[in-house]
């Protein structure tokens, strides 16, 4: 279809910012013409008639060519993704363990979770819960045999789930293990037991020392499903741009309402390219009515001197107006809030974080449109820590997500083929090293050379460092590192030599631990903070 076209406009609509850009075929492929992003609300025709302007001001034979006359616009075929704001899932089990494992694999999900055990809540605040008017679903599972912390509450718990799901017919019931066949179900839900199968679902049980496999994330994502999900397409693109470029691609991706993780890899002899992805609430920028515990994880990669309860406060205006104060300290505040965000998807990812370093990171989300590309590419390092050499990118157009709802992987391809080298804007490379032992901080523990153009670079290393080199955006390099004693980039060895590509933030060298360890002491842990920082916001000392 898009190839007997001439333009094409491309909608993504999220919960804080609504972008668009327009795509022409003056010629004989696709390019990216232009595109512009306003706050939530703003009616996307009047942002493409903006756009539309403007690039028939800077070029009108161009805008003529493509057919981005004013009176054609309206009728101009689009390509649309949104993000839906999160549905709430009440998780109830039979005890602490069970919730807690029904919690981990629902966390890995699109749904906002609440949990609640016969352990610490009581019959009154479990009904309470299902029943308010914001909860789309409960999820409720048991061992099959039950465990011995679940069975006495078994029954109880059965017969409260039926009283809920009759109560409130529009319920998404999810039933796992031995609940469906429990004496108080069949009789507090009615003579038709297994109900309506799109209502009631169901699910794995909880094994004794098994915790529930994937086949329950498939239930949950399959009630969130939605052909137009922008976080869902963003797997297609990033699977189908592996599969172009023939490289390993990881997209992290934090937004208004959620995050999203992808690793895609290409496809080998002949095979079809491969990617898992995670989509989790809790990669939201800030999550609705923050508490301590996600106020502390924000301060905690803060310089300033806010506490707690100002923190919070920040954390709330910034949840109810996202494009309030967007410079100075309204973008180190959001950067402290992405690095806490892209950390808790990170938790809740570990499988995604075993796999090699990728050779491409694309990182999207608004939360990182203010900062600097050096910054964020210390925020990714300072996260998602495993070593090995990465180039960072970013979609600032916010194509990806559109791109991904073309359901024909050779049309979605062909579009990305055409478009590749507008796409992505490079910030560069990162390269992590570890398992050099505990030695002094000033300690020098070898030499990076660095050979581009005909040009050695050469860097002395030091135990701890964080370093960023210059080097131009889109200049491939070699960076051999010798180090005084065995150390791990992409294998252990005293030598290793890896291909880096520049981009905005040049080259970041990474030597600290692995896992990132900070000070305990505020005064330090922002000493710490501060002098990274002076790396990343060129020409501010804060």
């Amino acid at each position: 279809m898009t190839r007997a076209l001439s333009a094409l406009a491309v909608v993504d609509t999220g919960a804080a910012t609504t972008s668009v850009a327009l795509l022409g075929r003056p010629g004989e492929r696709w390019r990216l013409l232009g595109s512009l992003a306003a706050p939530a609300g703003v009616e996307e025709d009047d942002l493409l008639a903006v756009l539309a302007s403007r690039i028939r001001v800077a070029d009108a034979p161009l805008a003529e060519a493509v057919g981005l006359g004013p009176a054609g616009l309206g009728a101009l075929p689009r390509l649309a993704s949104r993000s839906a704001p999160p549905r709430n899932l009440v998780v109830i089990g039979a005890s602490r363990r069970s919730v807690a494992l029904l919690e981990a694999v629902a966390a890995r999900t699109a749904w906002q979770v609440e949990g609640a055990s016969t352990e610490t809540h009581d019959p009154r605040e479990m009904s309470e819960l299902a029943l308010r008017s914001d909860v789309s679903a409960v999820l409720v599972a048991a061992g099959d045999p039950p465990g011995p912390d679940e069975r006495a509450a078994l029954d109880d718990l059965a017969g409260l789930v039926a009283a809920v799901a009759r109560r409130r017919p529009e319920l998404r019931v999810i039933l796992g293990g031995s609940i469906r066949g429990r004496r108080t179900w069949t009789e507090g839900f009615g003579t038709d037991a297994a109900g309506d199968p799109d209502r009631i679902l169901g699910a794995p049980a909880i094994g004794p020392r098994k915790p529930p496999d994937e086949g329950l994330r498939s239930v949950l994502d399959g009630l969130l499903a939605d052909p137009l999900d922008g976080r869902r397409a963003l797997r297609a693109s990033a699977t189908s741009l592996a599969d172009l470029l023939d490289r390993r691609i990881e997209l992290l991706e934090v937004g208004h309402d959620g995050g999203t993780r992808v690793v895609a890899a290409p496809g080998a002899a002949g095979d079809d390219p491969t990617s898992a992805a995670v989509m989790t609430a809790r990669g939201a920028l800030v999550p609705p009515d923050p508490d301590d515990a996600l106020v502390d994880q924000v301060l905690a990669w803060t310089t300033g001197s806010l506490d707690r309860h100002r923190m919070g406060d920040r954390l709330r205006e910034l949840r109810a107006i996202p494009w309030s104060d967007p410079a100075g300290d309204g973008a180190r505040l959001r950067l402290a809030a992405g690095r806490a965000a892209l950390a808790r998807v990170a938790a809740v990812t570990p499988d995604l974080s075993a796999l090699l370093a990728p050779d491409l990171t694309i990182i999207a989300g608004g939360c990182f449109a203010a900062a600097p590309a050096r910054a964020i590419a210390l925020a990714v390092a300072d996260t998602i820590r495993r070593t090995g050499a990465t180039q960072l990118a970013t979609d600032p157009a916010r194509l990806l997500g559109p791109i991904g709802t073309i359901e024909d992987p050779a049309e979605r391809r062909a579009l990305l083929a055409d478009i590749a080298g507008d796409l992505l804007v490079p910030l560069g490379s990162v390269v992590l090293a570890g398992g050099l032992g505990a030695r002094r901080t000033d300690a020098n523990v070898g030499q990076l050379t660095l050979d581009h153009d005909g040009v050695a670079t050469r860097h002395e290393l030091t135990a701890g460092e964080l370093a960023i080199l210059d080097l131009a955006p889109g200049v491939p390099a070699l960076a051999t590192f010798e180090f005084r004693g065995t150390a791990r980039v992409v294998r252990r060895a005293r030598r290793v030599a890896v291909p880096v590509t520049g981009g905005l933030a040049g080259l970041l060298v990474d030597l600290r631990d692995i896992p990132l360890r900070l000070p305990e002491r505020r005064d330090r842990r922002r000493a710490l903070l501060a002098a990274w920082a002076a790396l990343a916001w060129p020409g501010d000392d804060r």
